[in-house]
């Protein structure tokens, strides 16, 4: 496969529709082959989208004090601004030349892992601004569904009952992620990017990206494709995560953030981990006599710390 497929799933959120099956099967193909797809029929709002930007962009812009007062939990919580230098996603080049802001998943304050302090059970930081945990908090839920609906298609084509992944995503560790890449001069030095040679660490990421450009996806053979931009669609990939769950059926593929000059970037990412008790497991149907488990089992808070320390441990100071 050399370009990134277009998937309509509008038939997979209807669960009675006959399509579903052929939708999953499309699903699969891209998970095997390229590892990125994009989604569109995926009934999130036009409107609900360009106010994200909006409020994205306002935060971004906001004088100083307003993300410092909401700065970066760590990565055991993983909520909060991240400062303009504050992340390597390829720990062996320069700083990524980003900055972000990170939203959980909401929790009551009265929640007994809250207040347990379980591993990624924090209080999200909300910045000072009107109307922005309001946005957040609806576009955090919809995504939230639609990467659900997602796994109803891994599912169906991975051999699973529909539902398999149901309650291992019902109380995940999820990240709604604010991105601003500011504007570049020309060349970086040292390899610098604006966000690192990387694959995502959790089971399905749901992107969506302005107007500017600058994804790169690395497909089977090496190639580094541009990832162009689809009006109103979510760009998607898997991640470490399901790579491990699948037993390497499915693959998560390389990709970087290539800033381009003299123009501002702002992206939204929402990334699906399973809840932090799950167990990632590899998959019945996914072990045969020729692919036996490659993986031992391990929760999913237990894997995404071992994914998220490394990233910022480098840039800690």
């Amino acid at each position: 496969m050399n370009s990134i497929p277009v998937i309509d799933v509008a038939p997979l959120l209807d669960g009675s529709s006959e399509k579903a099956q052929t939708v999953a099967d499309a699903l699969g193909r891209a998970c095997r082959e390229v590892g990125f797809f994009y989604v569109t029929g995926h009934g999130v709002p036009a409107s609900l989208m360009a106010k994200v930007f909006e409020d994205s962009a306002a935060l971004f812009t906001a004088p100083a004090p307003v993300r410092d007062a909401a700065s970066f939990s760590g990565a055991s919580g993983n909520r909060g601004y991240i400062r303009l230098g504050g992340e390597s996603l390829d720990p062996d080049k320069p700083a990524d030349v980003k900055e972000a802001f990170n939203i959980g998943l909401e929790l009551a304050p009265d929640d007994p892992e809250l207040l347990a302090r379980a591993p990624f059970r924090s209080a999200n930081l909300w910045p000072e601004l009107p109307g922005f945990r309001d946005t957040m908090l609806d576009y955090f839920n919809r995504v939230w569904r639609l990467g659900c609906d997602l796994h109803h298609g891994f599912a169906l084509d991975l051999g699973l009952e529909r539902d398999f992944f149901e309650t291992s995503l019902d109380k995940p560790i999820a990240t709604l992620r604010l991105l601003h890449y500011p504007p570049v001069e020309g060349p970086q030095p040292d390899g610098q990017l604006g966000a690192g040679e990387h694959t995502d660490y959790g089971n399905v990421t749901l992107l969506a990206t302005d107007a500017v450009g600058g994804l790169m996806v690395r497909d089977r053979s090496g190639r580094w494709l541009d990832a162009p931009v689809v009006p109103g669609a979510f760009v998607c990939n898997i991640g470490d995560c399901l790579m491990r769950w699948s037993n390497d059926v499915y693959v998560s593929t390389p990709h970087k953030v290539v800033s381009p000059p003299n123009k501002d970037r702002y992206s939204v990412a929402f990334f699906l981990d399973p809840n932090p008790d799950a167990m990632v497991a590899c998959l019945p149907t996914c072990i045969t006599p020729d692919r036996p488990a490659k993986y031992a089992p391990i929760t999913g808070a237990d894997f995404l710390r071992s994914r998220l320390e490394p990233t910022y441990a480098a840039k800690a100071s």
